[in-house]
């Protein structure tokens, strides 16, 4: 019996979420006294796989099928119920990312197994009993839930795993393959648009994130916001307020009905900070907050403040910013 993992793969390489969730993975393994197996699908390099050894990661299952290299829910979920058969698995982990949500939803039908969302510490295993700590209620709070099932599917909360790095530990590489069929490619879109930030950073897998709100006073702007991004390396965002009104595309909105994110470093600029966008980013580490309101909600939030007028204080960071790189 293993922990199997499924590792999700961005332009070849492991996304850092999904590094977290081998870390987990391997973790729950030696609690149980067995190994961790991952399994990665499509897109991924051999050698970014192998590297997972550094996670504690003994072995991956691939199975490189070129018509996975697009997620499609149904597809997935057929080659990761093949490994965690193959490989006897009765602990199955992810990250909580919108594609770990899908298909972890999904398996746990397949597998009659329990399911926990968000999960945020390793599990306490006591004779018959799972327990997991997952936050509820945006994060403002947390539930221990009992998994009773045989198989016990966990999606781990991002950045709430400090990945564990032992460098030179690799691991093997073995070809999987689940015999799929045309039938478990029908419910793939017909054109997927992959959305991309001004700086070419994935929002969702964005290590810094700078977003803006109506305190930047219009989309004219908006370059500000676009100039630190660039020079942090980092993705741009905005409130839902300035993607209703038409400053910015709606890919970009972070918050309860938009996107969530969990940056190392979240910096807001002009955002009041409403209950509804704090929802969506308070996974981050640190969140740097600029608003000229010394009773802006979001300061309570914050973990560094500047009172200011966003269109003032951007110039200075980006001046700092550019002086960091000489």
């Amino acid at each position: 019996m293993s922990v199997l993992v499924f590792v999700e793969g961005l332009n070849g390489e492991i996304k850092k979420s999904s590094l977290e969730a081998a870390t987990y993975g391997s973790q729950v393994a030696q609690a149980m006294g067995t190994s961790a197996t991952a399994v990665a699908i499509g897109d991924v390099n051999e050698d970014a796989l192998s590297r997972l050894g550094e996670q504690g990661i003994s072995k991956v299952l691939y199975d490189a099928d070129d018509r996975l290299k697009q997620f499609v829910a149904d597809a997935y979920v057929k080659v990761i119920a093949k490994a965690a058969q193959q490989e006897n698995a009765k602990v199955l982990v992810f990250s909580n990312s919108n594609i770990g949500a899908a298909v972890g939803s999904k398996l746990a039908v397949r597998l009659n197994g329990s399911l926990a969302t968000n999960v945020t510490e390793l599990p306490k295993i006591d004779g018959g009993n799972f327990t997991v700590t997952r936050g509820v209620f945006s994060g403002k709070a947390f539930a221990d839930v009992n998994l009773t099932s045989d198989v016990k599917i966990i999606a781990v909360k991002k950045n709430s795993t400090d990945i564990i790095s032992n460098a030179g530990s690799t691991a093997t590489v073995e070809k999987l393959s689940a015999d799929l069929a045309d039938a478990d490619f029908a419910s793939a879109p017909k054109e997927t648009v992959m959305q991309d930030t001004s700086g070419g950073v994935l929002l969702q897998e964005a290590e810094i994130v700078v977003s803006g709100g109506r305190g930047m006073k219009g989309p004219e702007n908006w370059h500000l916001i676009e100039e630190l991004a660039k020079e942090l390396g980092a993705a741009t965002a905005c409130s839902k307020p300035v993607s209703d009104i038409g400053w910015r595309p709606h890919h970009e909105h972070v918050g309860q009905t938009g996107i969530t994110v969990s940056p190392n470093l979240y910096i807001a600029a002009g955002i009041s900070g409403a209950i509804q966008h704090l929802a969506g980013v308070n996974s981050s580490k640190v969140i740097v907050v600029i608003n000229k309101d010394p009773e802006a909600p979001f300061f309570k939030a914050a973990d560094y403040g500047i009172v200011g007028d966003a269109l003032e204080v951007l110039p200075k960071l980006i001046e700092a910013a550019k002086a960091l790189d000489k």
